[in-house]
């Protein structure tokens, strides 16, 4: 008997129709705004992780006709300072977007410096403007990773409408504001963590389970529902022999395919969503700010 395995939702696939979507909207706006989007990218440190994102970022701008304003910083680089380049980015008619790549180093607060982003160029939606708007399910731009989720399930026509959806991972990024976008699609949400008690249960009663904890291959077959949508948030570097590395999710693939009826490949899956939804965002503000 042939072994059913999981259909993939392709969000490298989804990502590159976005990104030729969004090239034709701006070849239509240039013309009557007089210049390109503009997206700022704000690095502080040599992370080889964020190093890698920026230049992803700034390669998909280029893509599709956004210009890049790429700030990098020393690690040592102080606070105010960081604020002050903000606060001249929020003025600069040319920036609809300020994205702060993070982590950042120890001694800096991201929270504090996220605030000083003007919140209509805010294209990570992690403002607490943004996130509040959100909340009461008004016109805001919206976190990255959580919207490119959403917008898997609506190119693959997923229903979500009575579904129990668990979120496994609670943080400002992606656990939080993706459970609020599920329950706004009308699903029955749990956000579930690390001190959560009988997850496995609550886990194998789930019709879509998102894992976005950061545990390489946490989700394991048992855990999943036969049928259900799994959606492996996690990106988790596993050293191989001779100093190599691999990509694994927070999702074991490999025994998970068997069991679901739809799973996000690692990478491939959320991952390109993530930019594209940046990308969508800054050419949203372009417009926003092009208009008025």
């Amino acid at each position: 008997m042939e072994t059913k395995t999981a259909q993939l939702l392709d969000g490298k696939a989804l990502a590159t129709a976005i990104h030729y979507e969004l090239l034709q909207a701006i070849a239509q706006l240039q013309p009557q705004i007089g210049r390109p989007p503009g997206l700022a990218v704000l690095m502080v440190g040599d992370n080889p992780a964020s190093a890698a994102y920026v230049a992803g970022k700034e390669k998909a701008c280029a893509k599709v006709g956004i210009a890049s304003f790429g700030k990098h910083f020393t690690t040592e680089t102080s606070q105010e300072e960081i604020i002050e380049v903000i606060q001249q980015l929020n003025q600069d008619e040319k920036v609809d977007g300020i994205l702060v790549q993070l982590p950042l180093p120890k001694h800096l607060d991201s929270v504090a410096i996220l605030h000083h982003i003007a919140p209509e160029k805010d294209v990570d939606g992690l403002h607490p403007v943004n996130l509040g708007k959100l909340v009461r399910q008004e016109t805001g731009l919206r976190s990255c990773t959580p919207a490119g989720v959403m917008r898997l399930f609506q190119e693959y026509d997923i229903s979500l409408q009575g579904k129990k959806a668990l979120v496994v991972g609670r943080s400002i990024l992606v656990g939080k504001p993706l459970g609020l976008m599920l329950l706004e699609a009308d699903a029955t949400v749990t956000i579930a963590h690390s001190r959560s008690k009988n997850l496995p249960t609550m886990a194998q009663s789930a019709d879509i389970l998102i894992a976005a904890v950061g545990r390489p291959e946490f989700i394991t077959a048992e855990m999943v529902k036969p049928g259900a949508v799994v959606v492996d948030v996690g990106i988790n570097r596993i050293p191989v022999s001779n100093g190599k590395s691999r990509l694994v999710g927070d999702v074991d693939f490999a025994s998970v395919e068997k069991v679901a009826h739809f799973l996000t490949p690692v990478p491939g899956g959320v991952g390109p969503m993530t930019v594209a939804m940046l990308l969508q965002n800054t050419v949203s503000s372009y417009q926003q700010r092009g208009s008025n």
